[in-house]
């Protein structure tokens, strides 16, 4: 199939073969792309720790100080080099292009997150992998999509397969995947995306298994069944897990707020000095790896301990994230949650056996911290089942995402941390229902093909024309020294006694890789006349849309 019959295809809102082994290899492009990301983190966090503590011989307990520090100047000097103004990095950064941008992400952006999320991820900060999955992901997806110079509606499709396959490849969580990318990210269900959506997820995990193994992020935990009495207590449970995720919320966005008049240098060294200050004396609070929650459960810690470890990731995290070190809030959020679940299963230890539901409360926690701070109750529950290989814990889940929620939302007036910090950033992200509808079809699918141009023609041959073929589209081209000029000619159908027998509507050009809505933003105004389209050389016509067309598609139904 040549590159331009596909161009055609993809202009369409429509699920189709084409679309699909797109999104497949979107996929993979942007799970490589996680993969080589993963291998490099786990090289700098082995050989980084390794070689300071040999370094510093009896005072290796000083790495923990070195290593954040070490991290910044790292972060700083990339940022230098790629401009400063290119540090918008993240899940809020990602939704905000993929609404108002169709996907693109900038690539001096790309190379801050790779660089500045691996130093972060490696230097002991509370930050989580998945902000940089998300934005690699949606990045090396849709450099495909631009190099290709596919339809802007197909570039926000591949942008959000990229999405789901890293996150799949960094998880190996493909279902949860998906369901964060329809939740979160495009907060929209429609078939056409979903399919390519899900082959992508399905590719990620398949090369990361490949790499990684079959294991996930939080195999170690098991999901023990619960009587039917402790389901009141899963509601308190959700309860106080509402509570906590709207307090992190908040404190979050109060670092923010507090810090904005410091320079970015000055933020992220501060927050290497808290980090490391912090691990020199609880080494355990560093970093938002699950499998160091995996060693520190079964060193059977004490409640005292327990609860000083979450206090200090807690805290960590919040002054991380919200001096901006380059890294995600989903990471932090789950080891939070796992924390937490276990420090509130301490309650009624004196019941239960502690050592059994251990593994099912961090679980919960899990959850319930999830659906509270992201607003996404139901990518929550689907990341916990896919996690814990166990569908017993859908209904405990549920009696704990459903109370976190409301409590949050309703009683706490709590938002989706995503939302709050692009309210933060001035960074828009909420659209209209006419151009969600218009951006979803290309304009190459809605173009008139058959059209007439005539070069200078007189009136009367225009007339004359028109008279015999009515229905046609009539351009009519002006050539300057310098410049072009396409016109709609149509017959005045208007009452007005000075009224002439045709009228001529100035157009303007779009590439083709536009969509309805950018037609839509040209023809409003005058709810008339017509725009041309053209593909590399905008004196070179290839297709007409006109005020008629783009109304019968905002007209159409939908189901």
């Amino acid at each position: 199939m040549r590159l331009s019959a596909l161009r055609q295809e993809l202009a369409h809102p429509r699920t189709t073969v084409q679309l699909c082994l797109l999104g497949i290899v979107g996929g993979v492009c942007a799970a490589l792309l996680i993969i080589l990301f993963r291998l490099c983190v786990e090289w700098l966090q082995h050989n980084a720790l390794t070689h300071y503590q040999l370094w510093l011989g009896d005072a290796g307990y000083l790495a923990w100080a070195l290593l954040p520090i070490s991290s910044v100047l790292l972060i700083l000097l990339i940022a230098f080099i790629t401009g400063f103004k290119h540090y918008r990095l993240g899940i809020p950064f990602v939704i905000h292009r993929v609404k108002y941008y169709y996907g693109h992400i900038p690539f001096r952006t790309t190379i801050n997150q790779f660089f500045g999320g691996m130093l972060a991820l490696a230097g002991g900060f509370v930050v989580g992998r998945e902000g940089p999955s998300v934005h690699l992901g949606a990045a090396g997806s849709s450099f495909l999509g631009q190099w290709m110079r596919l339809p802007y509606n197909s570039i926000r499709i591949l942008a959000g397969c990229g999405i789901a396959a890293g996150i799949s490849a960094s998880f190996n969580t493909p279902f949860a995947a998906v369901i964060f990318v329809m939740e979160v990210v495009l907060r929209e269900y429609k078939i056409h995306i979903f399919v390519p959506v899900m082959l992508a997820a399905a590719c990620g995990s398949v090369l990361t298994r490949m790499v990684f193994g079959e294991v996930n992020e939080l195999s170690f935990l098991s999901f023990a069944a619960f009587s039917q009495w402790m389901y009141l207590y899963l509601i308190l449970l959700g309860i106080s897990l509402g509570i906590l995720a709207t307090l992190f919320n908040n404190q979050l966005m109060r670092i923010m707020q507090l810090f904005r008049p410091v320079s970015m240098v000055w933020r992220l060294v501060l927050a290497a000095a808290i980090t490391g200050t912090v691990g020199v004396f609880l080494p355990e609070a560093m970093g938002a790896n699950s499998l160091d929650i995996d060693r520190f459960f079964d060193s059977n810690p004490t409640t005292l301990l327990l609860i000083g470890v979450l206090i200090a990731k807690f805290v960590l995290a919040v002054f991380a994230i919200g001096l901006g070190v380059p890294g995600g809030i989903i990471g932090p959020v789950v080891i939070i949650g796992m924390l937490a679940g276990a420090v509130l299963l301490m309650p009624i230890s004196s019941l239960l056996n502690t050592e059994q539901y251990t593994s099912s409360f961090a679980l919960l926690g899990v959850a319930g911290m999830l659906t509270a701070v992201l607003h996404a109750p139901l990518a929550a529950l689907s990341a916990v089942m896919e996690l814990s290989y166990s569908p017993q814990i859908i209904l405990p889940a549920m009696l704990v995402i459903v109370p976190a929620y409301v409590t949050s939302t309703q009683f706490l007036g709590n938002r989706s941390i995503f939302i709050r910090q692009l309210d933060y950033q001035n960074l828009p992200y909420a659209i209209s229902s006419i151009r969600e509808t218009l951006e979803k079809t290309g304009v190459l699918a809605a173009m008139e093909t058959r059209y007439k141009v005539f070069h200078d023609a007189p009136a009367r041959a225009l007339q004359n024309y028109l008279s015999q073929h009515p229905t046609d589209v009539v351009v009519q081209v002006s050539r300057f020294e310098i410049d072009v000029q396409y016109k709609l000619v149509q017959f005045d159908v208007s009452l007005d006694h000075n009224a002439q027998p045709l009228i001529y509507h100035q157009m303007e050009g779009l590439n083709a890789q536009s969509t309805l809505h950018e037609v839509y933003e040209k023809l409003r105004n005058s709810r008339s006349g017509a725009i041309y389209v053209y593909d590399n050389e905008p004196q070179e016509i290839i297709g007409v849309v006109t005020w008629n067309t783009l109304q019968s598609f905002l007209q159409k139904a939908q189901y």
